[in-house]
């Protein structure tokens, strides 16, 4: 099964989060400022959340391409579309 560009967006983009996540490990190890240690934690933070807006934009993206193809279906991704949203 191909990839979609999207699909390795997100994966490219998760993998750059873990290895950033190992740093900051390597940082508390080796007992660094806690500023930088936070400004790292920040940039984490940004990156999961690009990461769930993507993936809630492609939900979005799929249900409004052919919202007639299952109404009910569509009708459900967009509900939760918008509950993850919310709850951010």
């Amino acid at each position: 099964m191909e990839k979609t560009s999207q699909t390795k967006q997100v994966l490219n983009r998760l993998k750059r989060t873990e290895g950033q996540i190992r740093g900051v490990q390597k940082m508390i190890e080796e007992e660094k400022e806690c500023m930088d240690v936070m400004t790292q934690l920040s940039a984490i933070r940004s990156s999961i959340d690009r990461v769930m807006g993507i993936i809630v934009a492609e939900n979005l993206k799929d249900c409004l391409e052919d919202p007639e193809k299952d109404p009910q279906e569509q009708t459900k991704k967009l509900e939760k579309a918008i509950q993850m949203i919310i709850k951010k």
